[in-house]
C-alpha cells in the first residue's frame, strides 16, 4: 500500500495486536485515523488508503448506487492488501481487520479468502459482496468473531445488500450485531464503545 498512516510508532508496535482499518468510497485513510484515540490503546491501528481515486477521494473498486462491482477490481485491491499484510504480519501478536463502508465489503473479502489469517473482524455501516466466485472460494472452519454495526434507516447501503450481508454475516461468523437509530451512513460515538468492548473481549482478552 502506498499510503498508510500508524496509530504507534514503530519502536512501540512490536508484539502488539494489529488492526487493518480501510476507508468509505471516495473517502481517504484520514476517516480512520479519527477513530485511533476511541479504539484500545493496545492495539496498532494502521489506516490504509485504497489504490482507486475516486473524486476527490479514493476507494478499493468501482461501485455505482446498487453496489455493482467488477471482480478483477475486488480481487486487484484484495491482493494488494494482502501482501501489505504479509510484509507487517510478523511483528505482530494478530491480525484484525475495521472496515467502514465499502471498507466493509473490503474486509469481509479478506476473510472470506483467508478467514485464518484474522482474530476478529468489524464491519460499519457497509456490506458484504455478493458474488458466486467469491462463494465458491469461501472455506471456514470456525465462525470468527465478527462486530456488525449499522442504522437500519441508513440509505446508503440499498435492502438486498443489507439482506445479503444479514445471510452472509448469521451463517459464516460468530455474530455482535448491533443498531444505532438515527446514526445514518456514519460512525456514532456509542458504536465506538461498542466496537472497543467487541476488540478488547474478542482480541486483548484472548491474548492476556
Amino acid at each position: 500500500m502506498e499510503t498508510v498512516v500508524w496509530s504507534k510508532p514503530e519502536h512501540e508496535r512490536a508484539g502488539t495486536p494489529l488492526l487493518v482499518m480501510m476507508h468509505g468510497y471516495g473517502r481517504d485513510e484520514s476517516r480512520m485515523v479519527k477513530l485511533f484515540d476511541r479504539l484500545p490503546a493496545g492495539f496498532s491501528c494502521a489506516a490504509l488508503r485504497g489504490p482507486k481515486v475516486i473524486g476527490d477521494g479514493y476507494g478499493w473498486f468501482l461501485l455505482d448506487y446498487f453496489l455493482t462491482h467488477d471482480f478483477a477490481d475486488v480481487i486487484s485491491s484484495t491482493n494488494a492488501v494482502f501482501n501489505w499484510i504479509e510484509s507487517v504480519k510478523d511483528q505482530h501478536s494478530s491480525v484484525s481487520l475495521l472496515g467502514y463502508s465499502q471498507g466493509m465489503a473490503m474486509a469481509t473479502t479478506l476473510l472470506r479468502l483467508r478467514p485464518a489469517r484474522f482474530q476478529a473482524v468489524v464491519g460499519l455501516s457497509g456490506f458484504v459482496l455478493e458474488n458466486e466466485l467469491l462463494a465458491m472460494s469461501e472455506s471456514f472452519d470456525s465462525r470468527p468473531p465478527f462486530f456488525w454495526g449499522r442504522d437500519r434507516e441508513d440509505l446508503v447501503i440499498n435492502d438486498a445488500a443489507t439482506d445479503h450481508t444479514e445471510e452472509w454475516l448469521h451463517e459464516h461468523t460468530q455474530l455482535t450485531a448491533r443498531t444505532y437509530p438515527g446514526m445514518g451512513h456514519a460512525i456514532s460515538a456509542a458504536e465506538l464503545v461498542d466496537v472497543s468492548a467487541f476488540l478488547r473481549h474478542y482480541v486483548l482478552r484472548q491474548e492476556s
